[in-house]
């Protein structure tokens, strides 16, 4: 094993500062007032896709407060795609399916408010959502022209969180910026507090790279996603084009951590804990632990339902939580130049240390917080011994992630 020293700054493929071309928007935040930590919740897509109502989206808040996860954080409900009429209103206005949401947005934004929840909404940034892109759903109801009554509508709903999807194949950074910006400043003009989550990567199809990945739009987005959209697998090896397996997220993340800071936060899409049964219980482990180490923000994709009680108590776990959620703002950087090693410096003094195995079979890896530094297991809560070399030494599961907290900087391998 070779030794690495404390605090070493390393400059690797995956974590250098993007160039300052890269830039989007130097805004210090894109709405003020929201997201000091990265956001947490629930999203209805990976479940359930457009075969969403009110009956489905009341039932998993409930559950979400039932199983408490709503206490342990997660509080936006996030409706996604195909929740509205096809064709809007006779003055322009976006109306929800008379069908899917009956009582109407307003209703479920108050039915959610009352149980301590945020309410979350799917737009499209270009003529059409996803899905009607995809022609999954019909009508050309995207927001494109239509920002400003589309934020206020939202504003009058009560909604805390607009997800915003680019839904085109048109690449073109100019248009990108013009869309993404004329609906962060109406919903600045609505003068409620919204967190705004934009996806410039659907769609998009390019040799360079995704939007997300090649440019710094934390002055336009509270949260911007990285990669495609995320599948439930743990790689998928198609490429930046293609849907992503955790794997290939995890190698994407730590690409941007110059980026993130408070209120600026790089979104790795949503949690596939709970989704399918393709994911293992290491792999799970791994992709909770690396999202809390990357400061991502951590929306549930399950059906919180059905959720059994090791999915539940995977995404309570408070010791990862609190990684995520720490206030000092500030991802993991590599150790290692495959990124099997990472450290995180947190507040107070602090830092969490993931040692992640990648290989085929069980192997042991180490980190040298020092002599008598105090560690802990941060799965378990408990004490870690370390040797009289001031090196602690695990043995880790194949595609398992051991994390720790130290009381100062360490690192290895």
């Amino acid at each position: 094993m070779r030794a690495i020293a404390a605090g070493a700054a390393l400059c690797v493929a995956v974590a250098c500062a993007p160039a300052p071309g890269d830039v989007i928007d130097d805004a210090s935040v894109a709405i003020p007032g929201v997201a000091a930590t990265p956001p947490m919740g629930w999203n209805s897509w990976n479940a359930f896709g457009c075969d969403i109502d009110e009956t489905t989206i009341r039932s998993q808040a409930d559950a979400l407060v039932s199983s408490g996860l709503a206490a342990a954080g997660y509080r936006y409900v996030v409706v996604d795609d195909c929740w509205y009429s096809p064709q809007r209103a006779a003055d322009g206005t976006l109306t929800a399916s008379s069908q899917r949401f009956p009582s109407g947005m307003a209703a479920l934004g108050r039915y959610l408010h009352a149980r301590g929840l945020r309410f979350g909404i799917y737009a499209g940034a270009s003529e059409q959502t996803c899905a009607q892109l995809s022609g999954t759903y019909p009508g050309r109801t995207g927001s494109a022209g239509h920002e400003t009554t589309d934020a206020r509508t939202f504003a009058s709903w009560g909604v805390d969180y607009v997800k915003y999807d680019w839904c085109s194949a048109n690449s073109d950074l100019d248009d990108q910026k013009e869309a993404f910006t004329a609906m962060r400043d109406a919903i600045r003009a609505t003068g409620r507090p919204m967190v705004y989550s934009i996806n410039p990567n659907s769609g998009v199809t390019s040799d360079d790279g995704v939007p997300g990945a090649r440019h710094d739009w934390g002055g336009v987005a509270t949260m911007t996603r990285l990669t495609n959209d995320i599948s439930p697998q743990w790689t998928t090896d198609s490429g930046s084009n293609g849907y992503q397996g955790i794997a290939d997220i995890i190698d994407a993340s730590a690409d941007a951590t110059a980026r993130v800071s408070a209120g600026r936060w790089t979104d790795l899409d949503m949690l596939e804990i709970g989704v399918g049964t393709s994911l293992t219980a290491a792999q799970q482990r791994s992709h909770l632990a690396l999202w809390a180490m990357m400061a991502a923000p951590l929306v549930a994709g399950n059906d919180l339902t059905v959720m059994d009680s090791a999915t539940a108590a995977l995404l309570r776990t408070p010791g990862v939580l609190a990684i995520d959620q720490d206030r000092a703002a500030r991802p993991a950087t590599a150790v290692t130049a495959d990124g099997t090693v990472r450290t995180r410096e947190l507040s107070g003094g602090r830092r969490a240390v993931s040692l992640s195995n990648r290989g085929a079979t069980a192997t042991t890896m180490s980190f040298t917080p020092g002599t008598g530094v105090p560690v802990h297991d941060v799965w378990t809560g408990t004490s870690v011994p370390v040797g009289s070399d001031g090196t602690v030494r695990v043995t880790v599961a194949p595609d398992d992630t051991a994390l720790f907290e130290t009381t100062s900087g360490g690192s290895g391998q």
